[in-house]
């Protein structure tokens, strides 16, 4: 298992209007899982080739934020990330990361990753996984947490799920709060949304997310987000478009909570599931 603590001061990168930028901090996560691979692995630099000779990347399959205050962190405040890393089988990591402020909890981010490759050069709907039968040498217990996600992400990408995060697929036609269906369609920009392996990057469907519900309401009161699960499936070519679909919203005196679906323009195949839940300021 690796471990490793990170100390940060908050300045404008990190930041955005309800505090520490949820999009900054899935991506500074991301990039210490990446990193945290590497040290497990004794790598001087997070670069990787599978048994097959092809240079491989870790793709998240699952994220996880939990019981997040990122409200807590003004400008130049001083915080930290805490991570912990361990192979759970095969190419798959976990790693957990606990954001805190003088040693007090404000966020949990965890992350499901497997390694992957293309099949076809600059085609990134023919990923493959990637085989390293080197890492077989170093395991541990999968955590909890662990399985959970790859069954809840499983349940997602069948469609056999039938409740999260307080929403049911089984609702009450007469729940106002409820609505379906609501689809917006989406070009990811290659300069913004793609990341430096060609891929579209997976901090990015948080960013669309987002910037469909913000579309769709323009809140006067913009609620902060509490917790988000993202679960990922595919990827997508530059120049494709996405749709994103809200099929299920509840909205209440508690907060705002919703599941999006991601599907690709081209062929209309799921590439994600986010369920988003988010509290009211005030």
């Amino acid at each position: 298992m690796t471990i490793s603590l990170k100390e940060y001061r908050a300045g404008m990168p990190q930041l955005a209007l309800n505090g520490l930028s949820e999009n900054w901090l899935l991506k500074e996560c991301g990039h210490r899982h990446w990193e945290a691979l590497a040290a497990d692995a004794g790598h001087a630099v997070p670069e990787f080739i599978d048994d097959t000779g092809n240079k491989s990347y870790a793709a998240f399959t699952a994220v996880r934020l939990r019981d997040a205050s990122l409200v807590s962190i003004k400008e130049n405040d001083a915080f930290e990330i805490g991570t912990q890393l361990c192979r759970t089988g095969g190419a798959r990591h976990f790693s957990h990361h606990t954001v805190s402020v003088a040693g007090a909890t404000i966020a949990r981010v965890s992350m499901t990753s497997t390694f992957v490759r293309r099949e076809l050069a600059h085609d990134n709907r023919s990923v493959a996984r990637g085989a390293f039968a080197s890492m077989e040498r170093t395991s541990c217990v999968p955590p909890n947490e662990a399985r959970e996600l790859a069954q809840i992400g499983k349940q997602f990408r069948t469609g056999q799920w039938r409740g999260h995060m307080g929403l049911s697929r089984v609702v009450d036609a007469a729940d106002q709060n409820i609505i379906h269906n609501e689809s917006l369609e989406f070009l990811p920009c290659p300069n913004n949304d793609f990341n430096g392996a060609e891929f579209l990057y997976f901090a990015s469907f948080q960013a669309f997310v987002d910037r469909g519900e913000w579309q769709r309401h323009r809140f006067a009161d913009r609620p902060a987000v509490v917790g988000r699960d993202l679960f990922f499936h595919g990827n997508v070519n530059v120049g494709e478009t996405l749709r994103l679909g809200y099929v299920l919203e509840r909205s209440d005196d508690h907060g705002l909570t919703h599941w999006c679906e991601v599907r690709r323009g081209l062929d209309n195949q799921k590439i994600a599931d986010v369920v988003t839940h988010k509290r009211w300021k005030s």
